[in-house]
């Protein structure tokens, strides 16, 4: 009986968001289940979008900040390669601990007090790496910097897909990924001229620009829904969709869906491993952590190294990467919405494959001499290629994250996906120099291989998500695989 109840709430469902979009398209609607036509984009979404970009920025300007430091940072503090490889996986080991517990404080806390907690870390973790004169006070603050990245890499994509209607989720969802790139990029340019310590105090303004909007973004509708806290969440939509917004039909199916799901609840991250959640789950798993075994941290922390050991200049490769995150970055959020997940994931990972391929070879020949003047320019090439291609694709795991799983479970999945890709991710991070130390050539081709894995994946298990709401497409899902 329980069983015929819930698949009979989430069909209705399902019929609930089909009919409400046919009437919003013949009325010239665009919003989610509302009878008037409710506004994609408020000043409140900006704002908020806003903040998530700031968190986002700050975290590429903590990925992209040991790439142009390498060499100061090792000299003024006197570190082996062994050590200077600790400061820049221990990133990744603070990411394994912001991931760890990243769905737990999130669904505990809400989305808006985790911003604020994450707010604190970060700043605080700058201004250790500013002003340290011991080791162990760098890898402290780079270890606080790891767990906002950790908590943050689960916490944007979900707020943001929360807050957000059907026909803008995409494009809004990947903009942390945009200025994630932005901030590698920043700190690329800027580390060129600068000294490691001054870097890092510009790298706190991300964070003292997101205070004050702070005070004023809402939380979570969904997350409001599912404490019970429903008049806010009333209020809430209508600041989201404009103050003349109708939104009893969409507050009405947020509440209906979240009420189905507490019915059957079983609060535990055990839940998640239910027959329903496997192929959601074991897809995102899978394409984080090929993601991340495909090299991502390993071109994102050593950029400039890899440059100077293809034969070409640190500063000028990095100032291109730059261009190229922010050229391909908005071509990605203007087209997710229009192409859909799936296609530019597949995009992405054939990207990832070849460029990984090329920088591969670009070492081979120069290890053989069978090319000394073209290796440097396949090597360029190839990082350029795997720059545009991550930007492309990197945070589609993370908004499949959000659309996929309901709200009872979403925590207990962000959680398991973050921790095993910042695992994943400290693992390539810490042992990159060692493998490049054995084989250049080959560790590029094992990432080459992994960014295939990738491809296969995405190409049998991703489905497309576009154009419904999240409640349509998590109540299809479980709905089929019941």
């Amino acid at each position: 009986m329980e069983q015929q109840r819930t698949e009979a709430t989430e069909s209705l469902l399902v019929r609930q968001g089909n009919d409400n979009l046919d009437y919003n398209e013949e009325n010239g609607g665009v919003g989610d289940g509302g009878s008037v036509a409710v506004s994609d984009v408020t000043t409140i979404l900006g704002l908020s979008t806003f903040v998530a970009a700031c968190i986002a920025f700050g975290s590429g300007c903590a990925v992209g900040y040991s790439s142009p430091t390498e060499s100061s940072i090792m000299e003024d503090l006197g570190l082996s390669v062994a050590e200077f490889s600790v400061f820049g996986s221990v990133l990744s080991i603070g990411a394994l601990l912001g991931s760890a517990v990243s769905g737990k404080i999130t669904d505990l806390l809400g989305r808006k007090l985790t911003m604020w907690i994450l707010n604190l870390f970060y700043i605080g973790g700058w201004l250790a790496i500013a002003f340290t004169k011991t080791r162990w006070l760098l890898d402290l603050g780079r270890l606080s910097l790891g767990f906002t990245i950790g908590t943050f890499t689960y916490l944007m994509p979900v707020y943001i897909s929360e807050i957000t209607t059907k026909n803008v989720r995409g494009r809004f969802s990947v903009i942390p990924s945009l200025t994630i790139g932005w901030g590698i990029s920043f700190m690329y340019v800027v580390g060129s001229f600068v000294s490691w310590r001054t870097l890092a105090l510009i790298a706190t303004i991300p964070g003292l620009l997101q205070l004050l909007p702070l005070f004023f973004i809402p939380e979570s509708p969904r997350w409001l829904a599912k404490v019970g806290r429903d008049k806010e969440l009333e209020n809430v939509l209508l600041c989201l969709r404009g103050n003349k917004a109708e939104i009893f039909n969409e507050a009405a199916e947020i509440k209906d869906y979240v009420e189905s799901l507490k019915s059957f609840s079983k609060e535990g991250i055990l839940e998640i491993f239910q027959k329903k959640y496997a192929r959601p789950l074991l897809t995102v798993v899978g394409m984080i952590i090929l993601m991340n075994l495909g090299g991502a941290n390993a071109f994102s922390f050593y950029s400039g190294v890899i440059f100077v050991s293809a034969g070409l200049s640190s500063m000028v490769g990095l100032i291109t990467l730059a261009a190229t995150q922010t050229i391909v970055g908005v071509l990605g959020v203007i087209l997710i919405d229009k192409l859909g997940r799936r296609p530019l994931q597949l995009v992405s990972t054939a990207g990832l494959c070849f460029s990984c391929f090329l920088t591969g070879l670009s070492f081979l020949l120069k290890e053989s001499n069978w090319w000394d003047q073209g290796s440097p320019a396949l090597a360029f090439i190839g990082l350029l290629m795997y720059t545009g291609s991550y930007i492309v694709g990197s945070g589609i795991p993370w908004l499949l994250l959000s659309e996929l799983f309901p709200i009872n479970v979403k925590g207990s999945a962000g959680s398991i996906c973050n921790f095993m890709g910042s695992f994943t991710g400290w693992v390539v991070a810490y042992y990159f120099n060692f493998l490049t130390e054995w084989s250049s050539t080959g560790t590029f081709f094992i990432f080459s291989a992994c960014c295939a894995a990738n491809f296969i994946l995405s190409a049998t298990m991703v489905p497309e998500t576009k154009g419904r709401t999240l409640e349509e497409i998590q109540a299809s899902i479980t709905h089929s695989l019941d």
